[in-house]
């Protein structure tokens, strides 16, 4: 006898909506494409960032230009 699995639900992270996780979503996590773009275009215009030590590469005012 086969038990048949409860699908995950997650929620889209741009609209919230419940998104089936599997392959009847192509898109996962995100519900569609629209909202998959609205969230790349906000990494894109650095709204968002994942959190950690600052990029002190530049800091120190040198350059390869100036070298």
């Amino acid at each position: 006898m086969s038990q048949q699995r409860t699908p995950t639900i997650v929620q889209c992270p741009t609209c919230q909506a419940d998104v089936v996780w599997g392959e009847v979503s192509p898109y996962r996590p995100f519900c569609s494409k629209r909202c998959q773009l609205i969230d790349l275009g906000e990494w894109a215009a650095e709204e968002k960032a994942i959190p950690g030590a600052p990029d002190m590469s530049d800091s120190d005012g040198w350059s390869e230009d100036n070298a």
